[in-house]
């Protein structure tokens, strides 16, 4: 650097120079996201659905989770939920904070999820992708999925009974039976529309439930129900309703489905 320069006295020296303060980004809600430390896809997807959004906004914390998906990693995982909550905008305010895992929550228990979040963040609105699913779908007068999934058959089978658990019949089911959480992220959306439009084309079903917030879904939900003329959502896609909801936001975004007409 010229060492004139650095010794000449400065032109402009205001320490003190006035501003005002505006709603920031999340001027209509923010919502608090936990992602999984092995997740590829939430963020990416949550981005398209909520980029369309003006004053929507979410902060996320990411949470050590195994590569393996199986009960015991994934009830690992139940400790570190308050302190992952913690670390979203401490002191700020958050609408809503949403736990990223479908089947973790299935195992934990969607209650003591909640239960987690709340000891950061007391009294605030929860979320999980199956209870997001769970709400999205009776929102759509489903009641007998078709049940897609890349699980394990233990994970499968334990999914299908938590969901009849909760009023749906699961008639159809398939499963990319794999258990390492970052190659399911790699997954590609071809088969996952392939799968999809196979199980949902059965005529016992009225609507499709993709779990696995690994699975990249949002971008073809819309493609998938013209294929099959029934109502598809998936992890990440019911999620981001749910969460929006609970926030007060009802913009609708058909390009997405018929989840986010309602």
């Amino acid at each position: 650097m010229n060492e004139a320069l650095t010794q000449s006295p400065l032109l402009v020296d205001r320490k003190h120079i006035p501003f005002t303060l505006d709603g920031g980004i999340a001027t209509r809600a923010a919502l608090g996201l936990i992602v999984l430390a092995t997740d590829h896809t939430m963020e990416h997807e949550w981005r398209a659905i909520l980029g369309g959004l003006p004053g929507i906004a979410f902060y996320e914390s990411r949470l050590y989770n195994a590569a393996e998906v199986n009960e015991t990693t994934l009830a690992a995982m139940e400790k570190d939920i308050a302190p992952a909550t913690a670390l979203i905008l401490p002191g700020d305010k958050l609408d809503v904070v949403a736990f990223g895992c479908t089947s973790g929550a299935m195992v934990i228990g969607e209650d003591m999820v909640f239960a987690r979040i709340r000891e950061a963040r007391p009294g605030i609105p929860c979320t999980t992708p199956i209870t997001g699913a769970v709400e999205g779908l009776k929102a759509l007068g489903a009641r007998r999925i078709a049940l897609l999934t890349p699980y394990i058959d233990r994970i499968n089978r334990a999914m299908r009974a938590y969901m009849e658990g909760r009023g749906f019949q699961v008639p159809v089911m398939g499963s990319f039976n794999h258990e390492d959480d970052n190659e399911v992220a790699r997954i590609s959306t071809a088969s996952i529309r392939d799968a999809a439009i196979e199980l949902g084309r059965e005529p016992s079903v009225d609507a499709v439930f993709v779990s696995c917030t690994s699975l990249r879904v949002a971008e073809i939900a819309a493609e998938i129900e013209a294929a099959i003329g029934k109502p598809v959502t998936s992890s990440n896609h019911a999620m981001a309703w749910h969460a929006l909801r609970l926030a007060g936001v009802r913009d609708p975004l058909p390009s997405f489905g018929r989840l986010f007409t309602l």
